[in-house]
């Protein structure tokens, strides 16, 4: 229990936040309405992104200095991990700019990015089945991991914020601040951002252990069909 209180931790922060983020009070802003509920939702899944695509950054950077198969399983398995709370993002996204801008997508760099960053990712994956030797596998894939890391980066995080962006803290908007985020929506806020990020390391853990498992079986099943190579030989001799 010691070593899990951290998992009990993000169940209490995120029924924290589902329930004060339909319940609490927020402020009566033009456009926005109550529709600012999402902020505790769409924002807090880029951010758990950020996290999840970071860890797979350092791990596939760990994999190219050691050489050590384990760290790229944890690459890949947060590279997953990321880009299932993207594809959350964009749908959490898309269905406030439906209320907010009057379309599902409108043409912003902030939502071309995140589309040019999700296929960079949906690539790094097709380019992971496409090489069957896991040594070789594992060093492309790391390599190209950092590539698409800075694409992410660029699209999401350096582009919106020097051109003209509907989103808020890009291309001259005011990001959310004293005006729109008051101290009744930061108290839902940074927890809800504390335990989706907790939530996604912990779907990390299980990816991970079911990686690893997967690999001790396929050993085993190697090592059995080896030994009865030999013994069938045995038989023969």
């Amino acid at each position: 229990m010691k070593k899990n209180w951290w998992k009990v931790l993000a169940s209490m922060l995120v029924v924290y936040t589902i329930v004060m983020g339909f319940l609490s009070e927020v402020p009566r802003l033009p456009i926005l309405n109550e529709s600012i509920r999402n902020l505790y939702f769409h924002v807090t899944m880029w951010m758990t992104m950020l996290v999840m695509l970071t860890v797979s950054l350092v791990y596939s950077v760990r994999y190219l200095l050691k050489l050590d198969l384990k760290y790229d399983t944890v690459a890949f398995a947060a590279a997953q991990v990321g880009v299932l709370v993207s594809v959350i993002g964009i749908v959490t996204g898309m269905i406030w700019a439906r209320y907010t801008w009057g379309a599902f997508w409108v043409n912003d760099p902030k939502l071309n990015g995140a589309a040019i960053t999700l296929l960079a990712y949906l690539a790094y994956f097709v380019l992971r089945g496409a090489v069957e030797d896991g040594e070789k596998k594992a060093r492309i894939s790391a390599v190209y991991n950092v590539f698409a890391f800075v694409i992410m980066i660029v699209f999401i995080q350096i582009l919106p914020r020097l051109t003209d962006s509907l989103h808020p803290g890009n291309g001259g908007n005011p990001a959310f601040s004293s005006y729109d985020l008051d101290n009744r929506m930061r108290m839902v806020f940074y927890p809800a951002v504390i335990g989706w990020s907790l939530i996604g390391t912990w779907i990390l853990e299980l990816k991970v252990r079911l990686y690893r498992l997967e690999q001790k079986r396929n050993e085993l099943q190697e090592l059995s069909t080896e030994n009865f190579g030999r013994k069938t030989i045995e038989l023969k001799k």
